[in-house]
């Protein structure tokens, strides 16, 4: 079924649900002779696990990554990576009372209308549960990118209405939150905590940014790079808007004010992010993702069921009270899924510039 498939020479297809038995992904189109080992796809599958945060989700699963196939004696072998995750921690018994209710801000009822049946189970192929496929794929991206010396960072820029005051890529792994300003991570902690009391939920912003990515990457017209990592972001669920460079500031800048201007020694800023007429200018590229709050939420809501009658409903089980921690390593997987992808297309051409 389409939909499931993303990239064109680096082409990834993830396959699982929240509830089933395993998740997984099939990469096609890495190339051979790439150092890889099941550690490799580890720390990152371990970042994307629930932190010791009040955010966090009580369901604990290893997410522990087998390989099936593409590797042999540590080495990547040019033939399709097949990764497995078996899911160890799933408990379904809290959606057996609302599986004939629709859960607003949910996939439920969007899939039960265009495929006319659904895996209740936690939201089956809709919950944030299949991203842990994409960080593993994203783990053999970065590889790729590791020797071209192209560095993907992501994390938190907002959350629950707290920003960051300073980026200090330092401590982004020393808080539960993925945040870069220690003191706004205490408090996102703090803010958090009262929301979760209250039985609500929250929002917030990741950041990426691309160090060291060449000029020259993107395709004219509809393949822009800007464009596709709009889409690779926007493919994740909770994702809702997507900014390249300044974004939406743009739109209210003069054109001597948004320009970047150049100059021998390069780019005297960088309010495009990185990117022009949807290809890489060689300055870092800046993307940020809005992510909504987490839908499943234990106030009480109205809703509708399966026979469209009115209802209300009060979501319990297992839930993170925020997204965004857990989705920065899933927007880093997904940027560097892009930039693989493009920087392979872009040996296929026979001109290169100097």
């Amino acid at each position: 079924m389409a939909g499931n498939t993303f990239g064109q020479v680096f082409k990834v297809t993830t396959w699982g649900e929240s509830h089933g038995k395993a998740l997984g992904v099939i990469i096609d189109g890495c190339p051979p002779s790439l150092p890889l080992s099941e550690p490799d796809i580890q720390q990152d599958l371990d970042r994307r696990r629930p932190q010791s945060a009040p955010s966090s989700t009580p369901r604990r699963e290893p997410d522990q990554v087998e390989f099936l196939s593409g590797t042999f004696q540590g080495m990547t072998t040019g033939t399709p990576i097949s990764l497995l995750i078996y899911n160890k921690d799933v408990d379904s018994r809290a959606y057996e009372a609302i599986k004939d209710v629709f859960r607003p801000g949910h996939g439920d009822f969007t899939y039960q209308k265009k495929y006319g049946i659904r895996d209740y189970r936690g939201g089956g192929r809709a919950s944030g549960r299949e991203t842990a496929a994409r960080v593993a794929a994203g783990a053999v991206a970065r590889k790729v990118l590791d020797q071209e010396g192209i560095l993907v960072r992501a994390y938190t820029l907002e959350l629950a209405g707290v920003r960051v005051e300073r980026v200090d890529l330092d401590v982004i792994d020393k808080n539960p939150f993925l945040a870069p300003d220690l003191n706004a991570a205490s408090r996102m902690q703090e803010r958090i905590k009262e929301i979760k009391k209250s039985g609500d939920s929250a929002g917030g912003i990741v950041e990426v940014r691309v160090q060291g990515c060449p000029a020259g990457l993107g395709e004219p017209v509809f393949d822009k790079l800007d464009a596709e990592l709009a889409k690779a972001l926007m493919s994740i669920g909770a994702v809702k808007a997507v900014e390249i460079g300044v974004g939406l500031e743009a739109a209210r800048l003069l054109g001597s004010e948004c320009n970047d201007e150049i100059t021998p020694e390069g780019f005297v800023t960088n309010r495009s992010g990185g990117i022009l007429a949807g290809i890489s200018n060689g300055d870092d590229i800046v993307a940020r993702a809005a992510v909504k709050p987490i839908s499943s939420i234990e106030k009480e809501q109205r809703t509708v069921d399966i026979d469209m009658k009115p209802a209300t409903i009060s979501v319990k089980g297992r839930h993170d009270v925020s997204a965004v921690p857990r989705l920065v390593p899933v927007c880093e997987a997904m940027v560097r899924l892009v930039i693989v992808d493009h920087l392979l297309r872009q040996r296929t051409i026979p001109f290169q510039s100097a």
